[in-house]
């Protein structure tokens, strides 16, 4: 049982499939032998490790300052293409708001197939003016306030696309809006979470079993 739970573990940390359609032997001991779920379940939780199970099949994601199979602020930035903490945390709000595009609240299905850049845009856009606008009525100190206030002068001194480019052209980068989210993108792309086909931009099962179990 301790060897059935270490292949789960080694399967899983190197992205390998553990469901009903691959290692269908192993998810059967996962769902069907105790043993091999409290073993594998403790060697997650030692290695700061959570495990989401969805569409019949499992995945593992790093926990909080996960040092190993995480991210750090500058591997993150050196991974998605940015080069300043301002930029890391306008990609984490752009992110937050690509969830909302899928999903209207926690008790929702997801009711979208894909989304486009220009819809991000608009979603982000909107966010952002909403929070500006009741900045002022939060407690917040000195620090948040400015924090947020560089986020907004960041996003909208972007324009939706360089002047010299056309969006059917337009590449991942930071000095536009639209390029700013395809940079976005192309991280979760790698991460597994998105794929894209045309300009639309659809859910992966890794996406909905993240979203949908952690929040």
């Amino acid at each position: 049982n301790l060897d059935k739970a270490m292949e789960i573990f080694t399967l899983l940390i190197v992205g390998e499939e553990v469901g009903s359609a691959q290692h269908v032997e192993l998810y059967e001991d996962y769902r069907n032998n105790s043993e091999v779920y409290d073993i594998l379940m403790s060697i997650l939780k030692k290695s700061n490790l959570s495990l989401y199970e969805f569409g019949n099949r499992l995945y593992v994601t790093a926990g909080e300052g996960n040092r190993i199979f995480g991210f750090t602020n500058d591997e993150l930035k050196r991974a998605i293409g940015l080069r300043l903490n301002r930029e890391l945390y306008l990609a984490y709000f752009i992110i937050y708001n690509v969830i909302l595009l899928f999903y209207q609240d926690s008790g929702s299905f997801s009711y979208a197939d894909y989304v486009r850049s220009e819809e991000v845009i608009a979603q982000t856009d909107s966010s952002m003016r909403r929070a500006m606008k009741a900045l002022h009525s939060k407690a917040l100190n000195a620090v948040e306030e400015n924090s947020f206030e560089t986020l907004a002068a960041l996003w909208e001194d972007m324009p939706l696309i360089p002047s010299n480019e056309d969006m059917a052209s337009l590449k991942a980068a930071r000095g536009s809006k639209t390029g700013f989210v395809k940079l976005v993108f192309n991280f979760l792309i790698s991460q597994d979470l998105f794929f894209e086909s045309q300009g639309k931009y659809y859910i992966k099962p890794r996406f909905r079993a993240l979203a949908e179990n952690y929040y």
